[in-house]
């Protein structure tokens, strides 16, 4: 049997001892610690025969190969929340929901939420939550995460009565519309039903000592790509002969800057196209003879990389492992649940919105014994998506209020 770290084996014990007690246990460990194999050796000391484990699909492939590395000799089966539909639903004793936040929107279930609910109803079996952020935005999101299984300490059978009890419900404007905000939950009350079912473990507990340095790189872009910012700006829409470029809200044009400081664009009939690949063509000569790691925003971000690297490059990590070529991901499917601690840097193509994807995105390289990651972000010589950074490195969320900043 191989050996896990001696922090892995004493985190499965805990976990074994929460589970057998209240049969629900939640791993809350940041990126980089373990928790796959962790969760898999709970598996293997509770002694279970059929396990489910749910995760996202860029992820099957690690979870699979440290299943097979570690030489588990109870069966399971790994498969990505949008083929949940097409499983068994009894006959399960143990389901482990990794990046268990996915599941935890409110207030109504999603399709995916019901589902795990329905299985594990059917089978009422152990359940594993695995995540490193398990209520970054409220702590309301805790509800449908242990409201999916029979055992929940939450006694309220819908959300909303959930609610009633846990959460200050306040009144906001969305569009002209007033909506109920079910963001501000009472902590202190949900922790004391919650605590006990938690496992909490940091990267300086495992002994991480990584240093994440990041480097900004500036790109020149094209003519082309800075005049069409400058015309939106202005104009608001931009008429072609075959398509509409389209910014008349704010939303809208803030959408379009971001497509273009990529060097892309996606037009009001849906269309998509390439406007300059000056991104691309920097990548490939600045990283020459290196494999590296390169995350995407928009579709044809890919496309460009596709054209400039060619058969240097893959989007498929078991691949990226086993040979030299570099390896494109999309932000939002990468951000989690991915190791990419062979490439020799990680590149950002284009810069997210969200915060926590930022944070998430920094740590896909670390591991307990790498001291030093190196991160690139690649910006056009707009200075938009400098704007973008400088919000988003503090905690906050690019928003409206920024981007109506940068435009001034």
């Amino acid at each position: 049997m191989f050996e896990l770290r001696e922090y892995q084996e004493t985190n499965a014990n805990k976990l074994c001892e929460i589970i057998k007690e209240l049969r629900i246990a939640y791993f809350s460990a940041e990126c980089r610690t373990g928790k796959t194999l962790t969760a898999l050796r709970v598996c293997e000391v509770l002694r279970k025969t059929k396990v489910l484990f749910l995760t996202k699909k860029k992820a099957i492939g690690s979870i699979e190969s440290d299943y097979k590395m570690a030489g588990f000799s109870f069966d399971i089966t790994i498969i990505n929340y949008e083929s949940l539909h097409k499983i068994e639903k009894k006959g399960w004793d143990m389901v482990i929901c990794d990046e268990a936040h996915t599941i935890a929107g409110f207030p109504k279930p999603s399709k995916r939420t019901k589902i795990i609910k329905e299985i594990l109803q059917a089978c009422k079996c152990d359940y594993l939550m695995l995540s490193g952020t398990p209520n970054a935005e409220s702590m309301s999101m805790l509800y449908h995460q242990f409201y999916v299984s029979p055992f929940s300490p939450f006694i309220e059978k819908s959300f909303y009565k959930f609610a009633n009890k846990y959460v200050d419900v306040k009144i906001k404007k969305i569009g002209g519309m007033d909506v109920r905000d079910y963001t501000r939950a009472n902590e202190e009350m949900i922790r004391d039903v919650t605590s006990e079912y938690f496992l909490s473990f940091t990267q300086k507990q495992a002994g991480f000592n990584t240093n994440v340095i990041e480097n900004v790189l500036t790109v020149p872009m094209k003519p082309v790509t800075k005049e069409l910012i400058k015309r939106l700006k202005k104009d608001k829409v931009i008429e072609g002969n075959e398509h509409v470029l389209l910014a008349d809200t704010g939303a809208k044009l803030m959408s379009k800057v971001h497509q273009l400081s990529g060097g892309t664009v996606k037009f009001e009939d849906g269309a998509s196209k390439i406007i300059d690949d000056s991104k691309g063509q920097f990548i490939k000569e600045y990283f020459k003879g290196k494999q590296i790691a390169i995350f995407y925003i928009f579709k044809e971000e890919l496309n460009i990389l596709k054209s400039v690297y060619g058969d240097e490059l893959t989007t498929d990590l078991n691949e990226f492992n086993e040979t030299d070529k570099s390896f494109a991901v999309q932000t939002q499917s990468g951000k989690e649940g991915i190791n990419l601690s062979k490439a020799e840097s990680l590149v950002m193509f284009n810069i997210a919105f969200s915060s926590s994807t930022y944070f998430q995105a920094k740590e896909r390289m670390s591991v307990k014994d790498r001291t030093e990651n190196k991160m690139f972000w690649i910006f056009s010589d707009t200075g938009f998506e400098q704007k973008v950074y400088d919000v988003v490195m503090k905690k906050s969320d690019f928003t409206l209020k920024y981007f109506n900043q940068w435009l001034k």
